[in-house]
């Protein structure tokens, strides 16, 4: 089920809401958590109910190996405790293996073989990184144990078990073990407006940008040779729809939990305004950042190591991130290229103004987005080529007329047949959503910094839009994270 679905905005979210209300003001905490276990079961299941036995199985393992873990350690038993950790951990990943990458492991070791043709289950990348951070929990006694019911609503719970957060067990399972779950008047408010906004940013912006952006690279996996301003307008528009698309979603995630009285971490913080690749990680998908920094990039040796190791380890985190976002060489491609930028900023310092450092970060991202995006490396190779200007540059006809010196660089055309819906004014359309798009994210604070003023704003001028698209668009586009 998702997020910007009529079934959930209409159904859903208000009898969960509503449940969860009765139930924990007349009887008790453990049977509004129940409700809530329940409804998180029956969201995951909307989708594919077969593959709510896989979760439920995966959930009950992990408890027990949680409680295992709790036991030897209360007793000192280190290397039992770290066998059994090891186990764990490699139990979880084998699961998620199978699943995510046995096919293009076979493809990569055999290209001409049959795929296996295995059914990627929701969500598994989210829920296998949720129960790994509490297994290394338990190993370490950061939690006095819980209960089943409050752990299995922990990994179950339906606000971050699409697509995150990627919340730490002790940081919301305390929050679900309060006594006290009845609904709040300030939070129901202060969550709603979150929703609300998310919806927008996905509905409005994720979903206007990313059909630019489809125009322009579904042309590129055709074989069309893009010309510069159709190459850089659908990367452009890309950018801007993976952004909104995401942070929209983690907004809603946020304003969801925040509804039930739980509060999520800050996912996405201005990411494209930062001045260096580091602090772009810093600022995008920050829960995501911080588990790779905790458990991978530190293991591996850190940065407490020589320049080769700690160049190393930036490398082989940042290629596991890529492998993360998807079974496929474009998204190891993608964190390669991460991966190598954090080298070159970690060993080349170099100090210059402000907007330059920023414009040069934008830069770095927003070309690393070309293989992320593109459906194949020849799709890629070719857009990267329109971009550099080598299928020529060309505009409206219209605009030629208009201001005859561009006929000195350009070639004047009836369209741009790989921008918009081919239009005659299709460039200038695009040209001013982008223009706003890129004002918003360059220029404004992320939402949760918006003040009260601004956000009723933002809200006001969003909100006819956004009924709009809920209630009447022919299709609900998924969300870009939806199968991790």
């Amino acid at each position: 089920m998702l997020f910007h679905s009529q079934p959930f905005v209409l159904g859903f979210l208000p009898v969960c809401l509503i449940g969860c209300a009765l139930l924990g003001r007349y009887a008790g905490r453990t049977a509004s958590l129940a409700w809530l276990f329940c409804a998180s079961l029956f969201f995951y299941g909307w989708w594919n109910p077969s593959f709510v036995l896989l979760l439920l199985g995966s959930i009950a393992t992990n408890y027990a190996l949680s409680q295992q873990l709790l036991r030897l350690a209360r007793t000192g038993r280190r290397t039992a405790v770290r066998c059994w950790l090891i186990a764990g951990i490699a139990g979880n990943l084998s699961l998620l293996g199978w699943f995510k990458y046995a096919d293009f492991l076979l493809h990569v070791a055999a290209p001409h073989a049959p795929p296996l043709g295995i059914f990627l289950p929701l969500a598994i990348s989210f829920f296998t990184f949720q129960q790994i951070m509490f297994l290394v929990e338990s190993a370490r006694q950061e939690h006095a144990g819980t209960t089943p019911l409050t752990y299995a609503t922990f990994v179950a719970f339906f606000p971050h078990l699409i697509a995150g957060p990627i919340v730490r067990p002790k940081d919301i399972i305390p929050q679900l073990e309060r006594r006290d779950l009845a609904l709040r008047p300030d939070n129901l408010a202060e969550g709603t407006t979150l929703f609300l906004l998310g919806l927008a940013k996905k509905l409005v912006l994720a979903d206007t940008f990313g059909s630019f952006a489809d125009t322009g690279f579904n042309a590129a996996a055709a074989g069309a040779h893009l010309t510069f301003f159709e190459a850089w307008y659908a990367l452009l528009a890309y950018s801007l729809q993976i952004y909104f698309d995401f942070s929209g979603y983690s907004d809603m995630a946020i304003g969801l939990a925040h509804m039930l009285n739980v509060r999520f971490p800050l996912n996405f913080d201005s990411p494209y305004q930062s001045r260096n690749i580091a602090e772009f990680w810093r600022r995008w998908h920050i829960t995501l950042g911080s588990f790779l920094r905790e458990y991978v990039f530190i293991p591996l040796g850190g940065s407490r190591c020589g320049t080769w190791r700690h160049s190393a380890n930036l490398l082989a985190t940042m290629l596991l991130c890529g492998l993360w976002h998807g079974a496929a060489w474009r998204f190891v491609i993608w964190g390669g290229l991460h991966g190598l930028y954090l080298v070159a900023h970690a060993r080349c310092r170099v100090t210059m103004p402000a907007a330059l450092a920023r414009a040069l970060t934008l830069l770095a991202v927003v070309v690393a987005w070309v293989p992320f995006r593109a459906a194949s490396g020849a799709a890629a190779w070719d857009m990267l080529a329109g971009m550099a200007g080598l299928h020529g540059l060309a505009l409206p006809q219209m605009i030629v007329q208009a201001l005859p010196i561009l006929g000195h660089v350009a070639t004047p055309a009836e369209v741009l047949p790989c921008l918009g819906d081919a239009r005659t004014l299709s460039f200038p359309q695009v040209s001013a959503c982008l223009l706003l798009g890129w004002a918003i994210v360059l220029l404004l604070p992320h939402v949760h910094a918006l003040s009260e003023r601004a956000r009723t704003l933002a809200l006001t001028s969003s909100f006819a839009l956004s009924v709009q698209a809920l209630l009447f668009a022919p299709s609900v586009a998924p969300f870009l994270y939806f199968r991790f």
